[in-house]
């Protein structure tokens, strides 16, 4: 996974879309509507970001732990990703985006399986940009699942390294992030692809997710570029 040569604009931008249900509770709405914003609000980033030529965007949808909120809105958060994946795809093929769904997927449903697979395949040419969903996800998990995949080859633990880990990562040709973006005043990474983020610029912002626009995300991109990366040198 080569990192990004030019400082001035990240290759790969990753997203904690933080506070759509503060956002909701904040204007008298439903969480699933908070929800619904939230993501209208990342096509609007994605378009952006696709104009400033980041070419991929990770964007943390629906965490591992996020199984544990209540059963009525974990339902219909995974109704609003199956409707995404079935109806908002065209759209984004239309654009030249390619779609990639990474996370566990064990727990997501047929339904929500097929219609990942689907996405993904009539995207797979697209050259446009990448947006990756890390949907049934934590970083941990990868992290565990690559050293078992590893494991399973029999490989000598004498032998294994840092990049035969990155090797067996769920999306191994995606480059390390080199921003991330965390909304709604948190200031942590909450097991976002840890091992993707170890040299991540970080930048957290007060605002909700769904009140993120255009100019915050050139705010963002200022601050990148005006970053020294040493990478420890």
């Amino acid at each position: 996974m080569a990192r990004s040569k030019n400082p001035a604009v990240p290759t790969h931008l990753g997203l904690i879309l933080d506070g759509n249900r503060r956002w909701a509770k904040s204007h008298n709405l439903s969480l699933d509507e908070g929800h619904r914003q939230g993501y209208e609000n990342l096509k609007t980033i994605l378009r952006a970001a696709n104009k400033r030529n980041i070419k991929y965007v990770s964007a943390f949808v629906f965490s591992s732990e996020n199984w544990n909120r209540s059963k009525d809105e974990v339902k219909n958060l995974m109704k609003l990703v199956l409707w995404v994946l079935k109806h908002e795809v065209s759209s984004m093929h239309k654009e030249g985006v390619r779609i990639r769904v990474i996370g566990s997927k064990i727990r997501l449903g047929k339904s929500i399986v097929k219609a990942v697979h689907d996405a993904e395949e009539l995207t797979k040419d697209n050259t446009r940009g990448t947006l990756l969903l890390c949907l049934d996800y934590g970083g941990q998990q990868e992290i565990v699942e690559a050293a078992k995949r590893i494991a399973k080859a029999g490989v000598d633990p004498d032998k294994i390294t840092a990049e035969m880990i990155s090797e067996n990562l769920y999306a191994p040709d995606v480059p390390p992030i080199d921003l991330i973006v965390r909304t709604s005043g948190e200031q942590r990474l909450s097991n976002f692809m840890l091992w993707e983020s170890a040299y991540s610029e970080l930048l957290f912002v007060k605002d909700p997710w769904p009140d993120f626009n255009e100019k915050q995300l050139d705010k963002a991109l200022d601050y990148y570029s005006n970053t020294q990366r040493r990478f420890g040198k």
